[in-house]
């Protein structure tokens, strides 16, 4: 890359007008013809085609010096990737690569860590291991989104769902705004690709006769019961009741509180529960200590929570995360205001906790149309 300070001249003022002319390097057409690919800055400024005066001479100088000075600051623009494109080393890295790095350095958030390395995984399977920066244009977003929503399959061979789609491809977008602020590249070429849409999906719940049932059935991992039930009774997330400590636990003259960091969020969350809720913590034990000892994200207590719910009478598809669900709806069922149930849950944004005032809706609908036809 070169840049070159050139002279013009204007016919019609009889002065010379100075630009720079770029060089970028070479492309070669569809036909096969090598071209050369320039960009052109025009400085408006201009030399006096034949000075006369000693004036006319020193604004000549000044104005030579002025562009030759532009000149080298975009030589140094050029060289720092600031000037209309990045240095060509950088463009070259493997974007696989630094996709990995940024996946890496997400270790210690587990579930963050989890959908990074899950969008890295369909990645390689979309692109391979050696894709450069300067491959990735506007086609090959659209192309990897479409490749997510239409051929990627989960473990199971499923199809991915909506929201997993929009997280991955997000990973992915995100992955390359990182590399613009490292001025790896220019610009983000997946700015003008749109977001997958998220199908918003049903979430079952438990009732409340429903989860008086599963109380009064055994569960072969009793870790496994306690901590649901803590879960319907509280809101709390998987990943924020498994990595619980005593030392989170305050006994306050007003009850029990737990005070703790989001997993999801690492938002500070103060949370009180109820003597109900405290029950199924167990044992106070040392304060480093985990409560829900024991508890693991595995797929033999998924299985066993299926079975429970079945021994229980319960034909719906339970998963752990429906213990969340069951405790907003119940919330809301019971006359909790939605504002309130928003902090209960530690939700960012309203929006989120109206998904469950949806389901109450449905309900009441439901309800008006028990009544019999009177007429008959």
């Amino acid at each position: 890359m070169k840049v070159h300070l050139r002279k013009r001249k204007q016919t019609k003022s009889g002065s010379i007008s100075l630009f720079l002319e770029i060089y970028k390097g070479t492309t070669t057409t569809p036909d096969g013809k090598v071209k050369n690919l320039r960009d052109y800055e025009y400085l408006n400024l201009y030399l006096i085609e034949k000075p006369k005066s000693p004036i006319d001479k020193q604004n000549n100088k000044d104005t030579l010096q002025l562009a030759e000075s532009i000149k080298a600051k975009r030589e140094l623009e050029i060289k720092n990737g600031l000037y209309g494109f990045a240095n060509e080393f950088k463009q070259s890295t493997n974007f696989i690569d630094y996709f990995k790095d940024l996946t890496e350095k997400r270790l210690q958030s587990k579930g963050n860590y989890g959908n990074w390395n899950s969008a890295l995984k369909h990645l390689i399977k979309f692109a391979g291991t050696k894709v450069s920066f300067k491959e990735i244009d506007e086609n090959f977003c659209e192309n990897f989104k479409s490749y997510l929503t239409d051929t990627a399959k989960k473990t199971s061979g499923q199809p991915l769902s909506s929201s997993s789609v929009s997280s991955y491809f997000n990973k992915f977008r995100a992955c390359l705004k990182e590399a613009v602020k490292k001025k790896i590249i220019l610009s983000n070429p997946a700015i003008d690709v749109s977001n997958p849409k998220v199908i918003e999906n049903i979430r079952e719940y438990l009732t409340l006769d429903e989860l008086k049932a599963i109380v009064k059935v055994d569960c072969r991992y009793e870790v496994l019961k306690r901590a649901f039930l803590f879960s319907c009774l509280t809101g709390l997330r998987w990943s924020d009741i498994n990595n619980l400590k005593w030392s989170e636990l305050q006994n306050t003259n007003e009850g029990y509180r737990i005070t703790f960091h989001q997993q999801k969020t690492k938002g500070l969350q103060y949370l009180d529960i109820s003597e109900q809720a405290r029950g199924y913590l167990g044992e106070e034990g040392n304060p480093n200590d985990r409560i829900f000892i024991g508890l693991k994200y595995s797929s033999y207590m998924n299985v066993e929570l299926s079975k429970w719910m079945m021994r229980s009478g319960i034909t719906k598809d339970i998963t752990f995360h429906c213990a969340r669900h069951t405790f907003a709806v119940l919330q809301l069922t019971l006359g909790t205001e939605i504002f309130t149930l928003s902090k209960l849950l530690g939700h960012s944004e309203l929006k989120t906790t109206q998904i469950y005032a949806k389901i109450i809706d449905e309900k009441k609908r439901e309800a008006v149309n028990k009544i019999p036809d009177i007429n008959i």
